[in-house]
């Protein structure tokens, strides 16, 4: 007979044997199901793991698995869309940086077209702006060292860098007979995403640079400014989305919300329910009591394109400029274990008639052509990339029937000579800045809709 003790201890010992067995007939039956389910990923997975034990047995020199396991991840991600990508975590912090409105760098906004590393648009008042980095230009190589052959985060990684360091980049243009080289210095990139400007007495300017956290409350403010100025409403509005690449889209659908009373702002839809979403206007701050037109080009992309082809399909303003960039997708951030990122596209988006933009861009209301300097008139006009010139991009779904419009071509007004005459300080600084025909274009056509708007009214 055993002691009581012992007995004790046999109870516990058969006890945890149950458990465990229970536990492994449990875990067998749920790892049955799942490999059921996806059995074909498994065995792909088996293949990529045993190239991974290779590698580090068999290679010519030591590896690192992390080195290793990063790669295949940035491989993977290259077989699908050019905005889908992975971010190392010192980039992934630096991507949270330029939501909140600041980063260390050039100040460019960059894709691939072709394979070549090309300019979307500068950002203003930014050392790539200031050094004459325009919207088309081909980053051929980066210190020496051609882009050809890299990554676009790896790319980005080399651009950016501390405040005051150089970097020099070497660019194609159409007009260049060679590539020539650039060296710019690294500054701080306090992205000023709104500022605005009177105009003239009841005509007011706001510049929209890119959508980030505080957008729409500093949009809020730059109207209240301008009505204060004016010391009273405006009569028009000029809302700039030129160069804009997009950004946050929330703060893209609050500052389209404040142009339209009511309906649908954009639709987005993914592959799962929970990403199918529709975003509505709100009557409660919209600023529906003055004429609108919305400056655009092939720069302008993403949530700038949602902002424009809402007011658009709503009718609520006219759309002046070219042809804008193109880009209908939504990415989502995904933050990983480690403190990287995946930034990943999920879904598509649709302006309020269901039109797509992916790789088909918004169709301005009006033509008009940016004017060139006379030195550069000799030379083509740079040519904006689009997204359907990029590698792999999405193909465009129409979710309902086109809105098919022929816009109004604008040709180049020919002004007279006027008679000389004293300037002020004021207009001797505006006349310092180069000549902006789109912008002129646009506050002409506000003024004559307030005289249209007269006469139609002494007709009655």
């Amino acid at each position: 007979m055993l002691p009581r003790k012992g007995i004790r201890s046999l109870k516990i010992v058969l006890v945890i044997l149950l458990v465990f067995l229970l536990g492994i007939a449990i875990g067998l039956g749920r790892f049955h199901k799942v490999s059921a389910l996806s059995n074909n990923t498994y065995e792909d997975l088996k293949v990529f793991t045993d190239v991974l034990g290779l590698l580090q047995k068999e290679y010519v020199e030591e590896t690192n698995s992390k080195d290793l396991i990063y790669g295949a991840i940035k491989g993977m991600l290259e077989t699908l869309d050019p905005h889908s990508g992975f971010m190392p975590p010192n980039m992934y912090k630096e991507m949270q940086e330029e939501t909140k409105g600041r980063f260390e760098g050039l100040g460019i906004e960059i894709t691939t077209k072709d394979g070549v590393l090309t300019v979307v648009s500068p950002i203003e008042d930014t050392p790539a702006f200031k050094a004459g980095i325009q919207a088309g230009d081909q980053i051929v190589k980066i210190e020496g060292a051609f882009t050809k052959n890299l990554t676009l985060m790896e790319c980005v990684k080399r651009l950016r860098g501390p405040k005051g360091s150089k970097v020099t980049i070497t660019i194609m243009r159409e007009g260049f007979a060679k590539p020539r080289e650039f060296t710019l210095m690294r500054d701080v990139i306090p992205v000023r995403s709104v500022r605005h400007e009177l105009l003239e007495k009841h005509y007011g300017y706001i510049r929209v640079s890119q959508f980030q956290e505080k957008t729409d409350s500093e949009f809020e403010k730059a109207i209240k400014a301008l009505d204060e100025e004016n010391q009273g409403p405006l009569k028009g509005l000029i809302l700039d989305l030129r160069n804009n690449p997009g950004g946050l889209l929330d703060q893209a659908v609050k500052v389209a919300d404040r142009f339209i009373e009511s309906g649908l702002i954009v639709s987005v839809e993914g592959r799962r329910e929970d990403q199918k979403m529709k975003f509505n206007a709100h009557h409660e701050g919209t600023i529906s009591y003055y004429p609108v037109v919305v400056l655009i080009n092939g720069g302008s992309a993403s949530g700038a394109e949602i902002v424009a082809g809402a007011i658009q399909d709503h009718a609520r303003g006219l759309l002046l400029g070219t042809h804008t960039f193109g880009k209908g997708s939504v990415q989502t951030i995904f933050p990983l274990k480690d403190g990287s990122g995946l930034r990943l596209t999920t879904a598509r988006y649709f302006t309020p008639n269901g039109r797509s933009i992916q790789a088909k861009g918004i169709v301005p209301d009006i033509i008009v052509k940016p004017s060139q300097p006379e030195e550069e008139k000799a030379a083509p006009a740079p040519k904006f990339p689009s997204e359907k010139d990029l590698e792999r991009h999405l193909i465009d779904v129409e979710k309902g029937p086109p809105k098919e419009k022929e816009p109004i071509k604008e040709k180049e007004p020919i002004k007279e000579k006027e008679p000389a005459k004293e300037k002020s300080k004021k207009e001797e600084v505006k006349e310092k800045k180069p000549a902006d025909n789109q912008l002129e274009r646009a506050l002409e056509l506000l003024k004559s809709w307030e005289i249209f708007k007269g006469v139609a009214q002494g007709n009655k």
